[in-house]
């Protein structure tokens, strides 16, 4: 299993960059002892700093079924002939041959028929909790989270990661928010081992996919 390592130190990493409001001026209220922001008068424990920890469920359920049918028929019949054009007809056979007549000069034909069908059945069930680190907060007070999760069984390692821009109050008391509350959210989940590999084609069927015309 890879090593836990600082995710704004990995190669690729890029800050995120989003539109912010402008900013507001600061209402004091002398004597209030209640803060603009807080939801309760004791210390809010929720993440909202770099290197606050908070709680991401994803809980996926997607169906989907496609069915598609198309039919399509075409005929084409055409004949050109020139009976009289100024006598230039008499010349014909023997521009061309003997056998050519000015009547029928050009006849064709043709007939088309195509009929496709597509099915499309898709059923995906994800229910997973994981961790997120937040890695920056935005100017407009937005953070933005960074996640990974690796669980190994035998020979068999899972991984889950999830990152995204949030909203500091969109996370609830238990310091848990829920996947669709992540804005530009990017969430995988996959792994490797002996299993996965052993669903993979061999190297030489991907090889003679890759240069097979047909």
């Amino acid at each position: 299993m890879s090593q836990i390592k600082d995710p704004t130190k990995q190669p690729g990493y890029v800050p995120v960059s989003m539109p912010v409001p402008n900013d507001e001026a600061i209402v004091s209220k002398p004597g209030s002892l209640w803060k603009d922001g807080t939801r309760a008068f004791f210390k809010d424990q929720r993440a909202g700093r770099v290197g606050d920890l908070l709680s991401v469920t994803v809980t996926i359920a997607d169906n989907a079924t496609l069915n598609n049918e198309s039919t399509r028929n075409r005929k084409n019949d055409d004949t050109m002939g020139m009976p009289n054009m100024f006598g230039f007809e008499q010349q014909i056979p023997k521009i061309l041959s003997k056998a050519a007549s000015a009547s029928t000069l050009v006849s064709t034909s043709s007939a088309t028929d195509n009929d496709g069908k597509g099915a499309i059945t898709r059923k995906e069930q994800i229910n997973l909790k994981v961790a997120a680190l937040v890695s920056q907060v935005l100017p407009n007070g937005n953070l933005a989270i960074i996640g990974k999760q690796e669980v190994r069984v035998n020979y068999e390692v899972r991984e889950l990661q999830i990152a995204g821009v949030i909203r500091r109050e969109d996370i609830d008391s238990t310091n848990t928010i829920s996947y669709e509350k992540i804005a530009e959210a990017r969430i995988a989940y996959g792994g490797h081992g002996q299993i996965s590999d052993f669903q993979q084609p061999r190297v030489g069927s991907q090889l003679l996919d890759i240069v097979a015309p047909f």
